[in-house]
């Protein structure tokens, strides 16, 4: 009798309830949602404490029945709820009941600025994601999440920015990264319900590079708690990748929905007329500016450090920067002037297909697709005939040009991923 107690006891002991329920789960949803919990057992009843009144909800409409399996094995009831000690205000950590989530540093830095959107170049083919951005910030928006995606380099952090110095109320801005290592702190630190409510008390919310969150469960699992609540709660949600939601890897079927369920909108990278902008505003002579633009990667971040080398040039030799001395000074960062050819071999790069395949009798799906691709963006961006683009293409005739780009002209409006591959290869033929 005295035995058949003791193994009881041993039975409902909090920690081996606490490995009877982990035993159940993913570990990092364990670690995340149930490890901060108050488990203990008073007259047949598995009594759960929660930090506070949203994680109680939460808990009871996501893992009720995992709760009530447990409950059920060891001949108990299942009580859930909200205690008073996680509503008082202590800095306890080890109990889970640090009432307020400090960051490791400042998440938010405006400028003082008349209009935020003023440091943002826009393109005709940026136009539409811009004045997304601009509606959001001044109030609430009908599409959230706002996902802008594009290639590295195209102004998705500026545009982020923008948002973040303009946007009224209570802006929360965070890397991918920087989510990543906060949530982990939070979990290390047991003050991962303080950590929410730190997340969900703004009126934006914005996440740069959600990429960093590929193949890392739960913190992908509690990205998208958060994003499912700040929508529900009218929150703006705005979202940065270098892919659109359907192409992102290491993300379930499930969270790239999420991500796409709002207005998803690309990036393209700065073209030409931008990039010559760019070097105008900078303070580089017109004639310079004119030069250089069309012989530096369409690429932001690749035009911010010519900036910076022929403004650090001007400061410290105090002499004028001219056309021959910036194509000295950047003779590491200018490109060749291009080539129909070496245009060609360039996109050959891109699509993963042989210049030699290319300009071969082969008509593989893939080589055809690749080929009409290159015709379409050679046809956009130079003023090649189509019997010209057809001898780069292996000698082919006018009509198999002409038949190649209206495959690609139909093909890019239903396919906005075909549709930003173009947009980048035109900018970097011209």
């Amino acid at each position: 009798m005295q035995a058949a107690a003791s193994i009881q006891v041993r039975a409902t002991n909090p920690e081996s309830i606490r490995k009877a329920i982990a035993a159940k789960m993913p570990a990092g949803v364990y670690e995340s949602w149930i490890a901060p919990l108050k488990v203990s057992v008073f007259e047949n009843n598995l009594n759960i404490v929660a930090q506070n009144q949203f994680s109680a909800d939460f808990i009871k409409r996501t893992y009720l029945n995992i709760l009530e399996s447990v409950a059920a094995d060891l001949g108990l009831a299942l009580s859930i709820g909200v205690g008073r000690a996680a509503q008082t205000v202590t800095t306890s950590v080890n109990d889970n009941n640090v009432s307020e989530f400090r960051p490791s540093r400042p998440l938010r830095v405006v400028a003082e600025v008349k209009n935020a959107f003023d440091d943002f170049i826009v393109s005709e083919e940026n136009s539409f994601v811009v004045s997304a951005a601009k509606k959001l910030a001044s109030g609430t928006v009908s599409f959230s999440p706002l996902f802008i995606y594009g290639a590295p380099g195209s102004g998705k952090t500026l545009l982020a920015n923008c948002i973040n110095t303009a946007a009224n109320g209570q802006v929360l801005m965070m890397t991918g990264a920087g989510f990543v290592s906060e949530f982990l702190r939070a979990i290390n630190e047991k003050s991962v319900f303080a950590f929410k409510d730190f997340c969900r008390n703004c009126d934006t919310f914005i996440l740069d590079d959600v990429q960093c969150l590929s193949g890392k469960r739960a913190c992908t699992d509690e990205f998208l708690s958060l994003v499912l609540d700040l929508i529900r709660n009218g929150t703006n949600v705005v979202l940065t990748a270098n892919a659109a939601p359907a192409s992102l890897g290491g993300f379930d079927r499930r969270v790239q929905s999420v991500l796409a369920s709002g207005l998803t909108a690309d990036l393209t990278a700065p073209n030409r007329t931008v990039r010559r902008l760019m070097l105008g505003r900078a303070g580089a002579p017109a004639d310079v500016a004119d030069a250089l633009s069309g012989r530096i990667a369409a690429d932001g971040h690749l035009v911010a450090g010519v900036l910076k080398k022929i403004s650090a040039y001007s400061e410290l030799m105090d002499e004028k920067v001219t056309v021959e001395v910036a194509e000295r000074l950047l003779s590491d960062s200018l490109q060749k002037n291009k080539t129909p050819t070496g245009m060609v071999r360039a996109m050959c790069d891109k699509t993963g297909v042989s210049f030699d395949a290319v300009c071969s009798p082969a008509r593989t799906r893939a080589i055809v697709r690749a080929r009409q691709i290159m015709m379409f963006a050679l046809k956009s961006a130079t003023k090649l005939s189509l019997s010209e683009i057809g001898r780069l293409m292996g000698d082919r005739d006018h009509a198999t040009v002409l038949y190649g780009i209206a495959q690609i002209e139909s093909a890019r409006k239903t396919d906005l991923i075909l549709n930003a591959e173009l947009e980048q290869m035109i900018n970097e033929c011209k």
